[in-house]
């Protein structure tokens, strides 16, 4: 019997092998021109203790900023985008949201000044592990620090007050845009008019965790991952491949495919095969192939990762208050790093961790051990947005970020008081893409919400 498959993948490993200069180089690695760069030139504190010495952050924009800027829209990506987000004289390629902005659109560029960035961790201009480590001049790799999403947050303000933005009109996003978007106004309420989430949570929940570990395992099993130090090296492509096949899977829906492809054969003469076989197998194998040197393999571990840590529930966010709070200290102090905190422990707090008498913060959580006590530790965690006009929109087909999710947003926001709240249900079959696809729904309810004078 033949393998296609595997002979694929060993051949595209052989070119590797052969020549890094002719060989099939990641084009994340080289990525698009046409964005803009935002330096930050001082350290950099992440939530969990990591310091960056300093980053960059790629950005686009779209429409005239106004004389007092307070037209602007910050939109945030998902967790693979980059910052091209629509096609400019710059760089002429459809962007990702192609046929949502410009004049007249869902985000009209008539009204509004669109800025998009490539988060940190990210490998599209922004600083990310593939980035150069300016202490030894050698990519980060596995070294780079921890990030969540709330850092990323604070990264792109750190560029809004760079260009004297004071207040955004709106936060935009869906998927992991969405909850930056809600992250921005937790943090900068002050600084956010309006909220747009779609497609998103304000909490991680156990099954998109688990489909994000089962694709962060994948990758890490393929021996070309090599602990994240790969650079320069052949990188982990079949790991890559499968964890996008397995993201797909989420990503769509099953009545899409059931209309799409149904039981079909792509050659339905010929003797079954092992490889790719049904045509939706080898849709999957298709984007699999599309993806698996488009991103860095190592953005895929710790932005996948920041999306599960995220929680807007008020324990999580005295939790990481405190932390960056002693982190604060040390970093003043001059004894931070790009480690994860526990590496710049000083010894007297090492010992007090290894303590078997229960803190304040371990009784908190022995406390919020039921879903009503954690659901009502989330609505005092979001309380600061209650007067934030909010538009959040889910999708009914949708598995990786079930509508369910959405309206415990939408009801949360509206339990701590706020009277400017709007909740969609899109009845759509292309499940959580479907903020992608669904131009005329999606369009018009950001277009509505974004345009409504309050």
């Amino acid at each position: 019997m033949a393998f296609p498959c595997v002979d694929h993948l060993e051949q595209r490993t052989q070119k590797f092998l052969q020549s890094f200069d002719g060989g099939p180089e990641p084009s994340y690695s080289n990525p698009v021109s046409g964005y803009s760069l935002y330096q930050h030139n001082e350290p950099f504190l992440l939530d969990h203790g990591g310091i960056l010495p300093k980053f960059e952050i790629a950005y686009e924009s779209w429409g005239e900023l106004n004389e007092d800027k307070s037209n602007v829209i910050l939109l945030h990506t998902g967790l693979s985008a980059s910052s091209h987000a629509k096609s400019h004289p710059a760089n002429t390629a459809p962007g990702w949201w192609e046929k949502f902005i410009g004049p007249g659109l869902a985000i009209d560029t008539n009204r509004f000044h669109v800025i998009c960035t490539n988060v940190i961790g990210g490998c599209y201009g922004s600083t990310g592990p593939s980035s150069i480590d300016p202490k030894d001049n050698k990519p980060y790799a596995t070294r780079f620090p921890i990030v969540t999403i709330f850092d990323m947050v604070r990264a792109q303000f750190e560029m809004l007050n760079s260009m004297g933005i004071k207040k955004l009109h709106a936060s935009v996003g869906a998927s992991m845009g969405g909850m930056q978007s809600l992250a921005a106004a937790l943090l900068f309420k002050e600084r956010v008019g309006k909220i747009v989430s779609i497609s998103a949570a304000a909490r991680s929940h156990p099954y998109s965790i688990a489909l994000r570990f089962t694709q962060r395992q994948v990758l890490m099993a393929d021996p070309n991952w090599n602990k994240g130090f790969y650079y320069d090296k052949v990188p982990p492509h079949s790991g890559m491949k499968l964890a996008r096949e397995i993201a797909t899977i989420s990503y769509r829906s099953g009545p899409e495919w059931e209309q799409r492809f149904g039981r079909k054969r792509s050659q339905p003469t010929t003797t079954p095969s092992l490889c790719a076989d049904f045509l939706i197998e080898t849709y999957l194998d298709h984007q699999g192939e599309r993806f698996c040197l488009q991103y860095d393999p190592n953005s895929l571990l710790y932005v996948s990762k920041a999306m599960d840590m995220f929680d807007l529930s008020a324990f999580n966010s005295a939790e990481t208050n405190l932390r960056r709070a002693r982190n604060s200290l040390r970093l003043q102090e001059g004894k931070g790093s790009a480690a994860p905190e526990n590496a710049a422990t000083p010894p007297e707090e090492q010992v007090a961790a290894c303590s078997t008498t229960v803190s304040p913060e371990e009784q908190k959580k022995k406390e919020l051990d039921t879903p009503k006590a954690q659901l009502s530790d989330l609505k005092e965690g979001m309380s600061s947005l209650k007067d934030i006009p909010a538009l959040i929109l889910g999708i009914q087909s949708d598995i990786l970020f079930p509508v369910w999710q959405q309206k415990e947003v939408a009801d949360c926001l509206r339990e701590v008081g706020n009277k400017n709240v709007t909740y969609y249900e899109l009845d759509s079959m292309y499940g959580h893409d479907a903020f992608l696809l669904e131009i005329v729904n999606v369009g018009s309810a950001v277009k509505g919400h974004l345009e409504l004078k309050e």
